[in-house]
């Protein structure tokens, strides 16, 4: 196509966005020198005393009020659809809005109480947001492209299926990155999504528009994807809790993708949520669902109350953790050090020793991963992208106020070295590599048993999800504390420690710098530019280890709460 011929179908497409929000749920948005957005929802005006009440409930007690019939569903999305159209002002963070659709979803929900008395299943009646990968039947899955307009889906994805089984009302997708393969939120057809605690900084991606969404309150639950820590980079950045599953543990059969048949490092889906609670309750429900039923490749293991309990890891008493303090990469921002200082003091005063991990292989299992990614050399995204004629992006920066540090060039790109187009055998090789290098994991975190004091090897490793809280626009060029687990397939969950504070978190004198980018992101830390950013780090477990990794998150959660209220 022409040139202008993809801007005009963006500009239609993104003005049918703005026709589909109700006119009297527009607000007065603020200045765009406005920075930090999170307070708009309850001063704005548009929701009411009641919807405010719905919109701050903690899920465990919205859910029972739905299933007592206490609050409609029909109430519950109401106020739910309200606060995301709010948030979608502030940080435009939504795609796909289908108010009459959702609320119609959602009297079907009450009607079916009012006249069984039963709810439909463990998600009755619960508003969910989902990113904007998942098919929903009659639906636009654009996923970021401008080719993509005018695709509407023939049928639901099977995570879509059972939430409708399990009584949820889907109600809003959410922005993502064109190709996905970014750590940042922005395309061509949406635009950009900004972080609500900074908007000059990114929610991260590519599951940013369901971290921008989640953090203003806009939804209870929200469903992102993760290939290389697309689910727990925006729940770092927004203060959220976001679960990377092993691979096939959750239903991905017909969710849409980029590089779709890449199959030696799975994409994943996990919740976010404000709550781990929320993380547990979506978990268990498409679990005890029986995923396997509709998808082939979703492994066949049930919900263990016993893994949950710990069972394998001393019933949660005595316990040994690990910290990651540095990747020997790239080294963690000032806040990031602290915010582990923080989680190592609050697990021994509640009875767990901690002990340094020590890094086994990171720069193999990088170029490895890397390396697999890139075997098409862009081939799917650049076909993606000649189906209407737009650029291929190249920088996530904004065309103005650009930071003068922006990495423009993923690091990956730069560590790993020129890309080109892999012939079948030598994919093959690189599969061989890595089967090899998660072998050598293994045997890596095994042998921790002789430093444990408890006769296993750590219960659980803790580390960052990023070297730096949410960052500038087109300076969020890191993905290597989170693709490590990816590529090893370890469990993953990320939780909120704490706030960069620039009285706390000073800059700190230059290290031995392991390599150009290492020294770009040392350089990017100004304590009063993150001042205020949520700090996340991660919790991560074995292969397969979904119900322990998200109670050893609970372990590590309740210590810190207890460690802030002494």
């Amino acid at each position: 196509m022409p040139d202008q011929d993809w801007k005009t179908i963006c500009t239609s497409r993104k003005k049918k966005q703005n026709d589909s929000i109700p006119p009297e749920w527009l607000i007065e948005t603020p200045a765009d020198y406005q920075s930090n957005v999170l307070e708009i929802p309850s001063t704005c005006g548009l929701l009411t005393l009641h919807e405010l009440e719905i919109t701050d409930t903690d899920i465990e007690v919205l859910l029972h009020k739905l299933r007592s019939a206490e609050w409609s569903s029909t109430e519950v999305t109401t106020a739910f659809y309200k606060r995301a159209i709010i948030a979608h002002q502030l940080t435009n963070c939504l795609t796909e809005i289908f108010v009459p659709r959702a609320l119609a979803r959602a009297k079907e929900v009450d009607d079916h109480l009012r006249t069984t008395g039963m709810p439909i299943g463990s998600l009755h009646g619960l508003p969910i947001s989902l990113k904007d990968q998942f098919s929903i039947k009659g639906l636009e899955t654009i996923m970021g492209y401008a080719g993509w307009i005018g695709r509407y889906a023939e049928s639901d994805s099977v995570l879509v299926e059972i939430l409708y089984e399990c009584g949820a009302v889907p109600f809003v997708r959410t922005n993502v990155p064109q190709t996905l393969m970014w750590g940042e939120t922005y395309n061509n057809v949406f635009g950009r999504t900004t972080n609500p605690y900074n908007r000059y900084m990114t929610p991260g991606g590519s599951s940013g528009g369901e971290g921008a969404l989640i953090a203003l309150r806009g939804s209870p639950l929200g469903v992102g994807t993760d290939i290389g820590g697309s689910v727990r980079i925006p729940s770092a950045f927004c203060n959220l809790y976001g679960l990377r599953p092993s691979y096939e543990r959750f239903p991905y059969c017909n969710t849409l993708n980029a590089a779709e048949g890449q199959e030696s490092i799975s994409s994943v889906l996990g919740p976010m949520a404000n709550s781990l609670a929320a993380v547990k309750i979506f978990a268990k429900a498409i679990i005890d669902a029986r995923p396997w039923r509709k998808d082939p490749l979703a492994v066949r293991k049930e919900w263990s109350e016993r893994e949950y309990a710990l069972a394998e890891h001393g019933n949660g008493v005595n316990m040994c953790f690990a910290i990651m303090w540095d990747n020997l990469v790239v080294k963690p921002h000032p806040p990031l050090r602290r915010a582990m200082e923080m989680v190592k003091k609050a697990l021994e005063a509640a009875g767990h020793t901690v002990i340094d991990w020590e890094p086994h292989r990171h720069m193999d299992i990088y170029r490895n991963a890397e390396n697999i990614f890139a075997a098409d050399d862009g081939y799917d995204y650049r076909a993606a992208c000649e189906l209407s004629g737009e650029p291929l992006l190249q920088t996530m920066s904004p065309a103005t106020d650009a930071h003068k540090y922006a990495l423009d060039e993923p690091m990956a790109r730069t560590i790993v070295g020129e890309r080109r187009h892999v012939n079948a055998w030598e994919l093959w090789q690189l599969h061989k590599e890595k089967r090899a290098i998660r072998k050598s994991h293994l045997d890596h975190w095994e042998a921790t048993a002789t430093r444990t004091g408890t006769g296993r090897p750590v219960d659980a490793i803790i580390s960052p999800v990023a070297p730096y809280t949410a960052c500038p626009h087109g300076c969020n060029s890191d993905a290597f504390y989170t693709t490590f687990c990816n590529a090893l397939d370890y469990t993953s969950c990320a939780f909120p420690v704490t706030y960069a504070d620039a009285a706390l978190d000073g800059a700190q004198a230059p290290h031995a710098f392991y390599n150009h980018e290492d020294e770009a992101i040392y350089k990017l830390y100004d304590p009063k530019l993150f001042h205020g950013c949520p700090v996340g780090l991660q919790l991560i477990g074995q292969t397969q280890e979904e119900e322990g990794v998200i109670a050893l998150t609970g372990v590590v959660d309740q210590a810190l709460k207890a460690l802030g209220k002494k």
